[in-house]
């Protein structure tokens, strides 16, 4: 009965452990001000790939990087959705939304023309080495789903994490209004 208990609490305590780095790891993001990590990765947008840099989508304006953790899964695949509806507020003020995951580029090609309805680059992270640079990484091949403003300086302006779909454009767009009304 001893060795029960004992077991019992030791699994409570693993659990307990397990669960406090995952709520860690599921708000982890760069902080206000860091210098934003710069990538050169294949990207797709109506299922042509191309290469997206960040310096040279700088030049043109703020970038809104977002990781997501798998194409064609129900939140990622919402978020693509609330991304794509609102592509038109984005470049109202400027800015180029580009999705990063760990999936591969055929896969991304086939998302950015279903899911992101052609109407922003979705970019391949294979080995999720620049979502771990971007303290995006949550566990295996899958990124977090965070949100990045990154202001035309290269330092990041705004970040959030939630793997609730629902914010990230909301809060990105009123992030890029406040960088404009500091210009």
């Amino acid at each position: 009965m001893n060795k029960l208990l004992v077991a019992a609490a030791a699994a409570f305590l693993i659990l307990a452990v397990v669960a406090f780095v995952g709520v860690r790891r599921a708000s982890a993001h760069l902080e206000k001000g860091t210098a934003a990590p710069e990538f050169s990765l294949q990207a797709a947008q109506g299922g042509d790939v191309a290469t997206v840099d960040l310096k040279a989508a700088l030049a043109k304006g703020p970038v809104v990087l977002y990781f997501f953790p798998k194409s064609f899964t129900q939140g990622c695949t919402v978020e693509a959705h609330l991304f794509s509806e609102h592509v038109a507020d984005y470049k109202k003020l400027g800015a180029q939304v580009i999705g990063v995951s760990g999936d591969d580029i055929e896969t991304q090609k086939r998302f950015s023309t279903q899911e992101c309805r052609s109407a922003f680059l979705v970019a391949s992270d294979p080995g999720l080495k620049i979502a771990k640079a971007y303290d995006a990484f949550l566990t295996g091949t899958y990124a977090n789903r965070t949100s990045y403003v990154i202001a035309q300086d290269g330092t990041i302006a705004y970040s959030y994490t939630s793997l609730d779909p629902a914010k990230h454009v909301d809060n990105t767009l009123d992030a890029l209004k406040a960088l404009a009304v500091k210009k």
